[in-house]
């Protein structure tokens, strides 16, 4: 489908971007199966056959392939990036899929296939729309920004918010490592180990955000100089913006808890609210205050989030998702 479109659309656009858009579109359904391959590691706590492939060894692979290109005097465009990536993608997915076939056969007894269509999409459903707002909270900025400031600006703004992108990281990183422990004590009923490993991942998720939040507060300057001359002019954004990803590393992996213990519908609404909140901000600060109204909209939007996951966690499952823990009483 995505291959037709670009062919209708292709006198509509310019060629420059035709191809690369192919490319993607080879790669979309390779992705998705190594998105669903991790999912299927981590659920048996295979944690480094989910998370390595893609986040380990594909980056090494292109890494090195790009590097070789430039030493050779190779092409370095965009179709050569996404073309090593994709490749890339590829042969990393199918090693994925080979080794993992084989600790399944091992780890699953054989047995009639049985598809419950209606069930999975009503666990999938919700949860798709929860990766859309996130993935949309922290876009939305940038497409009101171009309605609003000149390129130049636009750029500065994306080069300082995509510098966090490492602090990021963290919340993923210990979410993809945790997410499936929840889903273990609730299904066993072990609430005072859920109680005490919400706690232990709300604390690997903050103090690590804190800490390289602050370093790259202090090396945000230098490290936006690198994007070229005028780029240090988004740096007071980064210390705008650490203000939302602090708050959101204080109620750690928030959102895993209401996706593996049944409540993702919650988490939707959740993250709608969150989305409305910073589309209306943008709209109402971009055109008074720049890029700068762009950072405080986003901030403030994850600000929302993290209070409202941190209130929806507290009453529906009556777990304490935050970094200060209250006191135990007796």
């Amino acid at each position: 489908a995505l291959v037709a479109a670009a062919v209708l659309v292709s006198d509509l656009v310019p060629p420059a971007f035709v191809v690369p858009f192919l490319v993607c579109a080879a790669i979309l359904p390779v992705f998705t199966l190594s998105m669903m391959q991790d999912g299927i590691a981590r659920s048996f706590d295979w944690v480094n056959l989910a998370l390595v492939p893609l986040f380990v060894v594909q980056p090494v692979m292109i890494l090195a392939v790009m590097g070789g290109l430039k030493l050779f005097d190779g092409p370095m465009d965009a179709v050569a990036a996404l073309v090593t990536a994709g490749v890339a993608m590829w042969l990393v997915t199918l090693a994925q899929t080979l080794l993992l076939g084989r600790r399944l056969a091992g780890a699953v007894p054989p047995g009639r296939r049985r598809h419950d269509l209606r069930h999975w999409l009503a666990v999938s459903l919700p949860v798709f729309v929860v990766d859309g707002f996130f993935l949309l909270l922290f876009y939305v900025d940038i497409l009101v920004l171009q309605l609003y400031v000149d390129p130049r600006e636009v750029a500065i703004y994306y080069a300082a918010s995509k510098t966090l992108s490492l602090v990021h990281f963290i919340s993923f990183a210990v979410g993809a490592a945790v997410a499936h422990r929840f889903s273990t004590y609730h299904v066993t009923g072990e609430r005072e180990k859920l109680e005490g490993f919400i706690a232990d991942a709300v604390r690997w998720t903050f103090w690590p955000t804190l800490a390289f939040g602050l370093l790259l507060i202090v090396l945000g300057k230098p490290i936006l100089m690198l994007f070229g001359p005028g780029f240090e002019a988004g740096y007071p954004l980064i210390a705008i913006i650490m203000i939302g990803l602090i708050a959101r590393g204080a109620v750690g992996p928030a959102e895993r808890l209401l996706n593996m213990t049944g409540q993702q519908r919650l988490c939707a609404v959740v993250y709608a609210v969150a989305l409305a909140t910073n589309l209306t901000l943008c709209v109402v600060l971009i055109p008074r205050q720049g890029i700068f109204g762009a950072a405080w909209a986003t901030a403030g939007a994850v600000v929302v989030e993290s209070l409202l996951l941190f209130l929806v966690v507290k009453r529906r499952l009556g777990l304490h998702a935050f970094v200060w823990q209250p006191r135990r009483r007796g």
